[in-house]
């Protein structure tokens, strides 16, 4: 019902979209809502980013978790973009087993990503690009305790256009290990996600693509892929609008297909993962 309901909106939505002729390409830089595209714009390019990312339901009790991120992006070279990044999070937690009740909204850090493409779907058969993202938080995402976290993910991305101009899939290897010491306590946690991520959008109309995104995650502890915690399959609906000439919006939803945790039989792993997670990202260049 709820995908119903969006592909109703953004289809919608698609019909107030200026009419226009179809790009020389598809660009897949901010395509994807949980994913990544090769691209990686233009040298001299400038971008301004708000990403909010919403996740809720968790093991019982009541949990919602928004992070807001500012981003700036620049193409200081070909092949090769640097974004740096703000984020602010706000959570609300109560009756959740394992997990503290909390009401807060507060700084969580900062983050620097940078993007390097080795081939170029234009010239290759398909495109690759490799992104590495490190942030520095003092809020932990999940639990919203006051910590001192660094993280760092890793991304090899694939995409190709099966349809020229007209339907582009992606294909992304993922691996984030995270450092977190809790304020006030010497020790020191290490966990890790790995997982896999494919999708797939077609431009319906001039300036509107959509599609959906499929992830399978895998949480760890420790950061050497070892000692497995749990698993989860995403999948969900995506659409990316492009407004005008320098602004844009991608609006993508998750949902837990299935999951399980460690030494579990349930079809959900609700101990590691949400149940639903959702992406709006607005862009603007300048």
């Amino acid at each position: 019902m709820r995908a119903r309901t969006f592909q109703a909106a953004v289809v919608s939505f698609a019909t107030l979209l200026p009419a226009c002729g179809y790009a020389d390409g598809i660009d897949t830089e901010h395509l994807f809502g949980f994913m990544i595209g090769t691209d990686v714009g233009n040298v001299g390019e400038r971008e301004f980013q708000s990403e909010t990312t919403g996740r809720s339901g968790r093991n019982g009790g009541t949990y919602r978790a928004v992070g807001q991120e500012f981003e700036l992006e620049f193409v200081p070279v070909r092949n090769f973009r640097i974004e740096v990044g703000s984020t602010f999070a706000s959570h609300l937690i109560s009756g959740v087993p394992g997990l503290d009740d909390q009401r807060r909204l507060s700084w969580q850090g900062g983050s620097i990503d940078l993007r390097y493409r080795f081939l170029d779907r234009e010239t290759a058969p398909f495109g690759v690009t490799f992104a590495t993202e490190a942030h520095a938080h003092r809020v932990e995402e999940t639990t919203a305790e006051a910590v001192r976290s660094f993280g760092t993910e890793f991304r090899l991305a694939f995409d190709r256009e099966l349809v020229t101009n007209r339907v582009v899939a992606a294909f992304n290897l993922i691996y984030e290990p995270e450092w977190t010491r809790l304020i006030g306590s010497g020790a020191m946690e290490r966990e890790s996600t790995a997982g896999t991520a494919l999708g797939v959008m077609a431009q319906l109309h001039p300036g509107f693509l959509l599609g959906g995104e499929a992830r399978y995650l895998r949480k760890y502890e420790g950061i050497s892929l070892d000692k497995l915690a749990g698993q989860a399959l995403f999948v969900g609906p995506t659409a990316y609008f492009q407004l005008s000439k320098s602004t844009r919006l991608t609006a993508s939803w998750s949902l837990q297909a299935w999951g399980r945790p460690v030494g579990s039989t349930a079809g959900l792993d609700l101990v590691n993962f949400e149940r639903h997670q959702a992406r709006l990202v607005f862009g603007v260049n300048f």
